[in-house]
């Protein structure tokens, strides 16, 4: 049993899966202080729960207060996220019981050793400080694949036949005909930037769909249609449709810009389910506010400001279809991630680190 390691619950899973993420967590005898702000009913969920877990109510992207609520109480040796809360250089330090950074909020003396998160990306957490602190950040790669590439589809198909503006119309009563009929997707090239297992599970189903399929990246290609692209430039210029699943890193930051954008089809569509900063928006905007442009249309599901702090250049474009990062929040996505991430915590707070995957650096 693991109950004097206390875990800080930041944004737990929606609606009744809180309570198979509880028990979970519990069952595992972590002792859970759950924060509330994202609880849609927090009063059924203290009356579920009060006197097995602890409760808290504050806003976890404030740093000063991320930083408080994870020491108070003599600390926290682990937190979960899965919205992507920031975890930087200064959270660390303090957490981890650098008692230069924790100041006058105390060192915890039980120091944070383990951050858990309930997705596959970890590019909201500064790798490099973690492990100068001794943190492990551990995550659920491959958790949300098939949700995302089935959201990748569906962008792809409202787009390519123009559903969204096709419904807006109508809601007008206008009945309106395309001014050219709509390419088959068997008529279409997907190219797909990043073959790891969201690129793969979205390459299986659009080749099953009848699209010829290409991707450019590490892993491996999935099923003998899948063609290699020998460069970035070469997917850009021969495909109908770019999908973009990498993950954000220093070598991927702005890797799509202006100058990439130009190498695109005329009519091209651009699919972003990855990481907001990979597409530069500036340039994505003005590339569909361009009649000229080769590019057509773009979804795009991850932004370089997100949450509170939601911008972006692509605002009122109607070529540009915007959904608030939620690719990969299924039911079972969700509840698989969230399950892994108990389990992975749980197994590093109690020493036993075979198996579970852990994030580091990348120079």
């Amino acid at each position: 049993m693991l109950g004097r390691h206390r875990i800080l619950l930041l944004d737990a899973a929606p609606g009744d899966l809180l309570d198979v993420e509880l028990e979970r967590l519990l069952g595992h005898g972590l002792a859970v202080t759950l924060n509330l702000r994202r609880v849609a009913d927090r009063a059924a969920a203290r009356a579920a729960w009060g006197g097995r877990v602890g409760f808290t109510d504050f806003d976890p992207f404030d740093e000063a207060a991320l930083i408080a609520e994870t020491l108070r109480d003599g600390g926290h040796q682990a937190v979960k996220s899965r919205a992507g809360v920031p975890f930087r250089a200064a959270f660390l330090a303090a957490a981890a019981g650098d008692p230069a950074a924790s100041g006058a909020l105390g060192t915890a003396t039980g120091p944070l050793r383990v951050i858990g998160r309930a997705g596959a990306g970890t590019d909201h957490v500064d790798l490099s400080a973690a492990t100068r602190h001794g943190v492990a950040v551990t995550h659920t790669p491959g958790s949300n694949a098939d949700a995302v590439a089935e959201f990748a589809l569906a962008q792809l198909l409202a787009l390519a036949r123009d559903l969204v503006g096709h419904n807006a119309a109508s809601h007008q009563g206008d009945w309106r005909s395309p001014a050219a009929p709509a390419r088959a997707l068997s008529e279409l090239t997907l190219g797909i930037l990043g073959l790891g297992r969201i690129g793969r599970a979205l390459a299986g189903r659009a080749g099953a769909l009848g699209m010829a399929v290409q991707g450019l990246g590490r892993g491996p290609a999935e099923g003998p249609g899948v063609r290699r692209a020998g460069s970035l430039a070469e997917l850009l210029a021969t495909s109908d449709v770019v999908s973009v699943n990498l993950p954000l890193t220093a070598r991927t930051r702005g890797l799509i810009g202006r100058r990439e954008l130009a190498l695109l089809r005329p009519g091209a569509i651009l699919l972003n389910t990855a990481r907001g900063g990979i597409v530069d928006e500036r340039a994505l905007a003005d590339a569909l506010r361009d009649p000229g442009h080769p590019l057509a249309a773009a979804a795009v599901d991850t932004f370089e400001h997100e949450h509170a702090a939601f911008d972006s250049p692509l605002f009122g474009l109607p070529n540009a279809l915007l959904t608030p990062h939620v690719a990969g929040t299924t039911r079972s996505a969700m509840a698989e991630a969230a399950v892994r991430c108990a389990d992975h915590v749980a197994a590093l707070l109690a020493g036993r680190p075979d198996g579970v995957p852990v994030a580091v650096a990348v120079d």
